[in-house]
């Protein structure tokens, strides 16, 4: 993997948690699974958020990876032993995958998710999976998921 990719993503989550931080409504953790890396969720009302992720491919060895999902969420688990909320989400976005020389692929995803989120509002675990279709370089259908945890602030 190149580092100007590494450099390019960070400087991305940086300039978008930078702008919304004011709200409190940013979380930003890792993800693991496909990608592994790190994760960025905006809140942009009550049930709506875009989320965000870079790092590396695990299913093709050498591969950056990123998404940005937006998300619509819905609160209607009846958890009453849970001590926080947990809502469930569907959304759809984009992936890229990167690699040195033109191998790079571009698809369409549809995240399917269960978000924990404490009662305190302070942490989130999420787990979630994608199917993708990939439309560039050829037409292909993917599997994107994965596990992880993100502090808000």
């Amino acid at each position: 993997m190149s580092i100007r990719y590494l450099l390019f993503s960070c400087l991305i989550l940086i300039a978008i948690v930078g702008q919304s931080a004011a709200d409190g409504d940013v979380g930003l953790g890792i993800i693991a699974g496909e990608p592994t890396g790190l994760s960025l969720k905006m809140w942009m009302g009550d049930r709506d958020a875009v989320d965000v992720a870079a790092g590396w491919s695990l299913g093709e060895e050498g591969w950056f990876y990123g998404h940005c999902d937006y998300l619509h969420h819905w609160y209607d688990l009846d958890l009453e032993e849970v001590d926080g909320t947990v809502p469930y989400y569907v959304g759809v976005g984009c992936r890229i995958l990167l690699r040195d020389g033109n191998n790079s692929k571009l698809g369409i995803r549809i995240p399917i998710g269960l978000d924990y989120v404490f009662r305190d509002r302070r942490f989130d675990v999420f787990v979630e999976v994608a199917p993708i279709l990939n439309l560039v370089p050829e037409t292909e259908f993917d599997w994107s998921g994965g596990v992880g945890v993100r502090f808000w602030f």
